[in-house]
């Protein structure tokens, strides 16, 4: 009896071993003849067979099979087929070019983003996943319109009040973090899907999304940076993936920071007006400040003082209108820090004539969305009386820097910095136009009106009764825009004949040393509005010395906008002066 057991049980195995080593080309007929009959039970049951196998590789004919399955009225089955195509899509690449080649599968799969049934949709979304593995691949699903699909129907669903958390990564690396979610898996999985494909994406594709949608999706991107920039900045991470109160997904730090940047180009917020007569009108609308006169008189000659009422920052047609309403320095410096300086993350350097921005997201995407680090985007300092040379407050982090690792800005940091302003430091940040959406648009509104391909823009906060800065020059032009108090400057006349190039060291201008060039100066006076025009190669320092009891009222914030000029100096536009 025990015998016949034992074969019985031996046979069993060798029955179950054969079924799980059939082929998939063997399947093939069974499939069909199942899909001919419309014999669902059998019609699953080579699904799950096919879920199974190892093989490296579907046959065409299984593949040719799935636009009919995944258009089936059974959810099962759809669901089935979907995990079928996103399995053959990691077998290998030919298997993924196979899927990615065949339209019908492919517009199959999109059309199942946002099924009414649950599971279909999450498989669907791991389908796409899969699939979007190569570059291929991910360029078949946007020629289908995959992404316009995937924001229509992320945007029905998404729950604003997403709650975030941040675990380890692969590598430890703070951008390499990833994301976990307060949601279900739908949306999740498709969130995952979505950003890929707008990563995926070029110029001329991205302005193919519909601007609502575009929009609508960039709104939901910075409301999420914020809170994963908030668990950032105070090292909120979490080192294992156990804990389970929040579903972890494969997005991480630097493809959220990707994302946001790609959609935050494509969405246009400039004013109707174009952007060099926006300049004009705010800046040279008078009958002494024209733009023709600055240009025949002042531009590389002679620094330049050009008076404007306080109130035109409050104006709506005012092209620093935005910027100053979105900061909140005359409320208190606290909240300065903590509204605008605090949100900033790392901004890597970019060529001032670099044209393709997407080409150079891609060289730099695995350090994007990292925190602002020192010296590279933000210095605290200062110039003391006695000595006029430049003291730091962080004075370690340039060894770091230079010798080891980046010296990352947390929320420590910033209360350090508050410390650092009372006691006379400047706090400075670097490439604005890259941060804030309404200095982008100040920026570009210049580099329009002079004909440059970009227009730099960095932001000094200096307390009262202090210096930052040393006296230096530039070796490019610069606009000086005072938003906030007032500061005083001193301009020396040009020891050289001739002006300094771009990226040429600053110590010596002709050989001759800065210090023992000063000489003469002017000096201006900036208010509140008040624009100063400082050609390159001109020696300048400021202060804020202006003698007001008031420690608050001493506060000066100002931007400064430099204009990159190469000899010739040629102006592009040939209507510039209508």
């Amino acid at each position: 009896m025990e015998s016949r057991k034992r074969k019985q049980t031996w046979s069993e195995i060798s029955k179950r071993k054969a079924e799980t080593e059939i082929s998939s080309h063997a399947l093939f007929p069974i499939l069909l003849a199942a899909l001919a009959n419309n014999s669902k039970p059998l019609i699953k049951k080579c699904l799950n067979k096919l879920l199974r196998l190892s093989e490296p590789i579907l046959p065409i004919p299984i593949i040719s099979l799935l636009p009919v399955l995944l258009k089936s009225k059974d959810g099962t089955i759809v669901l089935l087929a979907a995990e079928v195509a996103g399995k053959a899509s990691l077998l290998s690449l030919e298997s993924n070019e196979q899927i990615a080649l065949d339209d019908e599968i492919v517009k199959g799969l999109i059309c199942l983003l946002g099924d009414s049934n649950r599971e279909v949709w999450i498989a669907a979304c791991n389908a796409v996943l899969d699939l979007s593995t190569t570059s291929l691949a991910r360029q078949r699903l946007l020629k289908f319109s995959a992404l316009r699909q995937l924001l229509f129907e992320f945007l029905q669903v998404h729950i604003s009040s997403t709650m975030v958390s941040l675990y380890t990564g692969e590598n430890g690396d703070i951008t390499s973090l990833r994301i976990g979610f307060k949601e279900d898996a739908v949306s999740v999985v498709h969130l995952e899907a979505t950003l890929i494909l707008i990563n995926a994406c070029n110029i001329e594709q991205l302005e193919k999304i519909p601007r609502r949608l575009s929009e609508c999706f960039l709104v939901f991107l910075k409301e999420l940076w914020l809170k994963v920039r908030y668990q950032m900045l105070f090292s909120n991470i979490i080192r294992s993936t156990e804990e389970r109160h929040f579903c972890v997904s494969n997005i991480t730090v630097n493809t959220l920071a990707e994302s946001t940047f790609r959609l935050a180009l494509n969405v246009k917020s400039l004013t109707k007006v174009s952007g060099h007569q926006m300049v004009k009108r705010s800046i040279f609308d008078s009958r002494e400040a024209t733009f023709e006169k600055f240009m025949l008189n002042y531009w590389e000659v002679s620094p330049f003082l050009i008076r404007r009422d306080p109130d035109t920052l409050i104006e709506e047609n005012d092209l620093f209108s935005s910027f100053a309403k979105s900061i909140n320095i005359n409320e208190s410096f606290h909240s300065f820090l903590s509204s605008t300086i605090q949100c900033l993350i790392s901004c890597l350097p970019i060529a001032s004539d670099e044209l393709n921005i997407l080409s150079f997201l891609k060289e730099v995407r695995n350090r994007l969305g990292c925190p602002l680090i020192y010296d590279q985007d933000m210095r605290v300092l200062r110039t003391e009386k006695h000595s006029r040379s430049e003291v730091h407050f962080f004075p370690g982090c340039l060894d770091i820097c230079s010798i080891k690792a980046p010296y990352f800005i947390y929320g420590d940091d910033f209360s350090k910095c508050e410390e650092a302003c009372k006691e006379g430091y400047t706090i400075s940040v670097r490439g604005m136009e890259f941060r804030i959406e309404s200095v982008a648009a100040i920026s570009d509104s210049f580099a329009s009106l002079f004909g440059q391909p970009s227009v730099g823009a960095n932001m000094y906060l200096t307390p009262p009764n202090s210096q930052g800065l040393a006296c230096h020059y530039d070796d490019h032009c610069v606009f000086v825009c005072q938003l906030f108090g007032s500061k005083q400057w001193k301009v020396f006349s040009q020891p050289c004949v001739q002006l300094p190039r771009l990226y040429y060291p600053r110590a010596i201008v002709n050989g001759v040393e800065v210090e023992s060039s000063k000489n003469e100066y002017r000096q201006f006076s900036l208010e509140k509005g008040d624009i100063l025009y400082i050609p390159r190669g001109f020696l300048h320092e400021a202060c804020t010395d202006n003698g007001k009891p008031s420690e608050s009222a001493g506060y000066s914030l100002h931007l400064t906008l430099g204009i990159e000029v190469e000899p010739p100096f040629e102006m592009i536009d040939t209507d510039i002066f209508v």
